[in-house]
């Protein structure tokens, strides 16, 4: 009996030994937290090996008929089995199929994970804000629209950014009907905008979204008898849409209106409204108006002052943001040309003549050259307006009216014209005179590329303006390319354009002295003086008015 317990416990060792050697396979098992197992030899696993209850006795494939192994190498053996199953495939299952069966899973996540919604109505929008969206041809929700919408469906605060022409009237304007729809109710919603001709388009775009629910809206805007704007007021409509200043002066002077039922309040371009000085109307507003309410804020660049106003009007809110850097848009080709001052009228005839065909907003610094440069090409023969903030504001729409229905080609625009204004046929954008702050460039220029079309700007670059423009490049992060240009066509057109400038000095002074017997009326030269035909004597016919 001595003797075959010897056996048996030699051919246990053997086994084991051959169990270590054997490649790739670890030198000791651990199941769990347990302690390492003692060899099969040792005098411990002698002692417990009696007092535990008798495995059934199983032939092992390597040893000698009539022999069997010891109970430690059949755990062993069982838990090296375990691992191998954990880390393989399925015991009777080949490798092949295994991972035919695992494969489908993960590509579902990946769709999950990748999938972006392909209409509102999987943004959460109801089904006539669906159809209203379908006849304004809003087929697919933009990238700025599937981030913010959902999250203003669920109550939040939104602070969105993203560029220019990427749909953010909608991620606003969708939300705001559909909490109308859910609970309706008069002065529901305030829209703060920097410019008159925004808050216009605003309001157009609310009620054509909200036509079939019988939505009404007021501009209150400056520049507009403010009579006409109490009595829209008085009639308690449902989205008011407004520049700062003049929404104060009704508030103040205007009885019997107030914001105290206020839902939401959307400051688009925030951070323009607050660098034209309104800060002080938006602390007055941000004070009659109910703490209990849905901020949203839309703007194309950040600035420290919008990060105040986010700290001092909203709620724990959602930073929607598409584009985190000031970008232009990819389908945008951005030129510039270096040039000397006193021959920038010529590049612009030039330019305007070789693009012929398109539509063009041409953009200058100050009100007067504006001025000057549509007398100028007007003289020239082209369809050019002027748009501007010494202008009337029904001369003002009349403009952009005009450019609009294609009655006129080239928009001659300030700033003022720099924000918001979507106008889809603009085909190419001028910096006629280069902007001082770097961000209105990222503005200008996305008056065209809008919505996924393509699109152009060319930016004049004197010898005063290279460190401006250098600005503008390291802010959009690239560098621009030159503009071809025929020197010696542009000096061909010199003389045509030096006398052009002549009538429009004349003119200009024509009108500065009838403004001034008018006490300060405003006009948009929309009426040629017949300056020319002064000078030339009366033999021409005084031109049609535009």
């Amino acid at each position: 009996m001595r003797a075959l317990r010897g056996l048996a416990r030699s051919f246990a060792c053997f086994l084991y030994s051959r169990r270590i050697q054997e490649p790739g396979r670890p030198a000791h098992h651990t199941h769990g937290a347990q302690a390492p197992r003692e060899p099969p030899h040792s005098p411990a696993a002698l002692r417990v090996a009696p007092s535990r209850p008798a495995p059934p006795r199983t032939t092992s494939p390597t040893a000698a008929p009539g022999h069997t192994t010891a109970p430690s190498v059949l755990r062993a053996a069982l838990r090296g089995g375990r691992h191998k199953m954990a880390a393989g495939a399925a015991p009777g299952r080949p490798a092949e199929q295994e991972a035919a069966v695992e494969a489908p899973v993960e590509e579902e996540d990946e769709e999950v994970a990748g999938a972006a919604p392909q209409s509102f109505k999987e943004l959460g929008v109801t089904d006539v804000l669906c159809e209203a969206c379908d006849q304004l041809g809003w087929k697919v929700p933009t990238k700025i629209q599937v981030e913010a919408i959902p999250v203003a469906l669920q109550g939040r605060d939104i602070i969105g950014l993203a560029e220019t022409g990427s749909g953010k009237t909608g991620a606003f304007a969708l939300p705001i009907l559909q909490a109308l729809l859910e609970a309706p109710q008069r002065l529901f919603a305030l829209v703060l905008t920097p410019t008159r001709e925004l808050a216009f388009q605003i309001s157009e775009q609310f009620e054509a979204l909200g036509s079939s629910i019988g939505v009404h809206s007021a501009v209150i805007v400056g520049g507009i008898d403010t009579m006409s704007q109490s009595l829209a007021l008085a009639k308690k409509p449902h989205i008011i849409i407004a520049t700062p200043g003049r929404l104060v002066d009704h508030l103040e002077n205007t009885k019997g209106f107030n914001l105290r039922a206020l839902k939401f309040l959307v400051m688009d371009e925030a951070d323009r409204i607050l660098n034209m000085d309104f800060e002080t109307e938006v602390d007055k507003i941000l004070k009659v108006i109910p703490r209990d309410r849905k901020t949203f804020l839309f703007s194309a660049t950040m600035t420290k002052q919008v990060q105040k106003l986010q700290r001092a009007a909203l709620k724990n809110p959602v930073k929607c943001a598409v584009s985190s850097k000031y970008q232009t848009v990819e389908k945008l080709q951005q030129y510039y040309i270096f040039i000397p001052s006193k021959f920038k009228d010529s590049y612009l005839v030039y330019i305007l003549n070789e693009l012929a065909g398109n539509s063009f907003m041409v953009f200058c610094s100050t009100c007067n050259n504006t001025q000057r440069t549509a007398l100028l090409l007007r003289n020239l023969g082209f369809t050019a307006i002027p748009l501007h903030g010494q202008m009337s504001q029904n001369k003002r729409l009349g403009s952009l009216n005009k450019f609009k229905a294609k009655a006129r080609s080239i928009l001659l625009a300030t700033d003022v014209a720099s924000r918001g204004l979507d106008i889809p046929h603009v085909d190419v954008v001028i910096n006629f005179d280069i902007p001082t702050h770097s961000k209105d460039y990222i503005h200008r220029v996305g008056r065209t590329a809008r919505a996924g079309r393509s699109g152009k700007s060319i930016t004049f670059v004197t010898q005063y303006d290279v460190e401006l423009f250098q600005r503008i490049e390291h802010l959009i992060g690239k560098k621009l390319p030159a503009f071809p240009m025929q020197e010696e066509e542009v000096m061909m057109l010199t003389e045509r354009v030096a006398e052009a400038q002549r009538f429009a000095r004349m003119e200009l002074r024509e009108q500065g002295e009838k403004k001034r017997s008018r006490n300060g009326d405003d006009d948009d030269t929309e009426e040629a003086l017949g300056v020319r035909k002064k000078v030339a004597g009366g033999k021409k016919k005084k031109r049609k008015a535009f």
